[in-house]
């Protein structure tokens, strides 16, 4: 019976992550972390400013070094030549030539993978073909719009078409149209059956882009599933109540915790089993001396669970 390092690469994992550890001084960043992408899955990682996502992408391309765990790319280890190979990167400042041209930036990152002649020049053209720059090949980068940029950096780093590609917010920074058309190019790669894991700042995208979200906080997964079991397992049949307060002062953080809910940005959320309970909240907060501006009822969404889990909004 084969062993399974010798199984077909096709037959491995995208990623799998066992038990990764890095710690810096004292802080640790990533605390114990395993994970298994699914082949042709999207995932999404989702996590407030320092809990850990960029140092868990930076050990998936093998830029750090875990104090223990693992992390394999199609069964080789992150940091291997195999895994180069079959890896991709778009990370989330630009890494361009601005004096080069569109072409001449392809061409010098395809040089950089191992691709020659034939096989290098068609790289090129599926990559301004998908990034849809076709009419500016010929274009110094510097000219680009921002969003011409981002589209150029992210046929960059597929230059060599991986199996698995990381995306770490590849919308940062660009107008809305901007922002739809690499919707479309990260569409079209997962419609291809590519592997992708997906950073963002904005729940939309991983509500659009994802088949599964690990939400992260403090170094840890916290929550692992698709949109609706993430929803469900927090909430399960439940509503949410989102209320506003006139003139609220200092105590009403304590008061609406006492009352089940969380304090976000001068707005409180509490979930009732019946929208018969609105009415119930609202004599309890008129009798301890708070006016609310207006009150809406909905259902919970991905944005719901981040906030009930975490505590914090996603840009915190």
């Amino acid at each position: 019976m084969a062993s399974a390092s010798a199984a077909p690469t096709s037959l491995l994992r995208p990623l799998c992550i066992e038990g990764l550890i890095k710690r810096f001084g004292e802080l640790t960043a990533v605390d114990g972390i395993s994970l298994d992408l699914n082949a042709g899955e999207c995932m999404g990682l989702l996590g407030p400013n320092g809990a850990g996502k960029s140092t868990l992408i930076r050990s998936i391309v093998g830029r750090v070094v875990p104090d223990a765990g693992k992390v394999t790319v199609f069964g080789d280890p992150a940091d291997s030549p195999g895994a180069r190979m079959t890896l991709g990167w778009v990370p989330q400042d630009l890494a361009l030539y601005p004096r080069l041209t569109c072409r001449e930036n392809l061409e010098s990152f395809g040089l950089y993978h191992g691709l020659r002649r034939q096989a290098l020049r068609t790289a090129v053209a599926w990559c301004l073909d998908w990034a849809a720059l076709q009419d500016r090949a010929d274009e110094p980068v510097k000219r680009l719009s921002g969003g011409m940029k981002r589209r150029l950096n992210m046929a960059a780093g597929l230059i060599h078409r991986p199996r698995l590609v990381l995306m770490d917010e590849p919308t940062v920074g660009v107008d809305p149209q901007s922002r739809l058309r690499i919707f479309e190019m990260i569409e079209k790669l997962h419609s291809e059956g590519m592997s992708i894991i997906y950073t963002t700042h904005y729940m939309e995208e991983a509500e659009r882009l994802c088949d599964r979200v690990a939400i992260i906080d403090h170094g840890r997964i916290i929550a692992l599933g698709s949109k609706d079991e993430l929803v469900h397992n927090t909430f399960g049949p439940r509503s949410q109540v989102l209320a506003r307060f006139e003139n609220p002062g200092d105590g009403v953080a304590a008061w609406v915790k006492q009352q089940g809910g969380i304090y976000d940005g001068g707005a409180a959320q509490f979930t009732i089993e019946h929208a018969s309970e609105i009415a119930g909240l609202l004599d309890v907060a008129a009798g301890a001396g708070y006016e609310l501006a207006d009150v809406s009822l909905r259902k919970p969404n991905l944005e719901s669970v981040f906030l009930q889990l975490t505590g914090r909004e996603l840009r915190d």
